[in-house]
C-alpha cells in the first residue's frame, strides 16, 4: 500500500491539540514546545491560527495555553456519532460470514455480561443468547476477555461479587484458577469458553478497547463443539475474533 501524503502544517497542528489533551491542564510555550519537538516559533505560529478558529485559548494571567471550546465542541459531536452496537455491527456480520457460528457483542456489569447484540449463524443447530440477558461473566468467554483487564487489584473484590457455581465439569469455581486464567488471557490477547458454561458449547472472545486504551466490550464467536473442534478454534476461529475485536477498537479511536 502506497504511503499516504500528509499536509505537515495540519499535522503539526493535531500534535499540539494531542499535546493539550493529554497533559489535561494549561501549558507554557516552552513546555508545550518540548513536548511536540518543535521550534518554538513554529509552535507559536500554530498556536496563533489555533487561537483564531477557537481551538486553543490563553490564560490572561500566564499566558499559558488550553484547548479552546471549539475543541471541546468537535469533540462532543464525535463522542456522539460514536455508537458501540452501529460501529460493531458490520463486523460482527463478518466473524458470522467467515465462521458461520453465533457472535455477540457483550459488556461486563456487576460480574455478570450482558449480551448488547448479537448475528446468529445460520446453521440449524446454532448458539442464541437473547439481546439484554445476562450470563455469569466467570465461566463465559466474553466474561473471562472482560474480567481479564480489569484492575487487577480490583479483581478481589469482583470474585466476591459472584456465585461460583460448578455448571458442568469444565467450570472453574476457584479464585486461583480464574485468576491465572485472567493473567494467561491478558497475554495472549483473547478468552475461551470450553464447555464451562454449557456442555458441548464453545466460545471464542477477544476484548474492544475505545480510543483511552480502555476495554468497554468484547466481542466472540460461540458454536456446538462438533463443529468447534479444538484445531478449528486455533487455527480459524482465534485469528479471526482477535483481528476483529482490533478492526472494531481502531473505529472507537484506540492507537496502539
Amino acid at each position: 500500500m502506497a504511503k499516504r501524503k500528509i499536509v505537515q502544517s495540519v499535522d503539526r497542528a493535531l500534535i499540539i491539540l494531542e499535546a493539550l489533551a493529554d497533559e489535561g491542564q494549561p501549558m507554557t510555550l516552552s513546555n508545550l514546545t518540548e513536548k511536540v519537538d518543535l521550534n518554538i516559533s513554529t509552535t507559536h505560529r500554530i498556536l496563533n491560527t489555533l487561537g483564531e478558529r477557537g481551538f486553543t485559548a490563553q490564560e490572561e494571567d500566564s499566558g499559558k495555553y488550553y484547548l479552546g471550546l471549539k475543541a471541546f465542541e468537535i469533540g462532543n459531536a464525535a463522542q456522539k456519532n460514536i455508537n458501540l452496537i452501529n460501529i460493531a455491527k458490520p463486523y460482527l456480520q463478518k466473524l458470522v460470514d467467515e465462521c458461520n457460528e453465533t457472535t455477540n457483542l457483550a459488556i461486563l456489569d456487576e460480574g455478570e455480561v450482558v449480551y448488547i447484540d448479537q448475528v446468529a449463524s445460520t446453521n440449524m443447530v446454532k448458539m442464541f443468547a437473547q439481546i439484554g440477558s445476562r450470563g455469569p461473566a466467570y465461566c463465559t468467554g466474553t466474561g473471562k476477555a472482560l474480567l481479564a483487564y480489569e484492575d487487577q487489584d480490583k479483581w478481589p473484590e469482583l470474585f466476591e461479587k459472584m456465585d461460583f457455581n460448578k455448571l458442568t465439569s469444565n467450570t472453574k469455581v476457584s479464585f486461583e484458577e480464574l485468576e491465572e486464567e485472567l493473567i494467561q488471557i491478558r497475554e495472549q490477547g483473547y478468552a475461551l469458553d470450553i464447555g464451562e458454561l454449557e456442555r458441548g458449547v464453545r466460545c471464542v472472545a477477544a476484548p474492544i478497547k475505545n480510543h483511552k486504551g480502555d476495554v468497554v466490550a468484547a466481542v466472540s464467536v460461540s458454536g456446538p463443539s462438533i463443529r468447534m473442534t479444538r484445531e478449528y478454534i486455533e487455527e480459524e476461529v482465534i485469528p479471526a475474533v482477535v483481528n476483529v475485536a482490533r478492526q472494531i477498537s481502531d473505529q472507537l479511536g484506540f492507537h496502539r
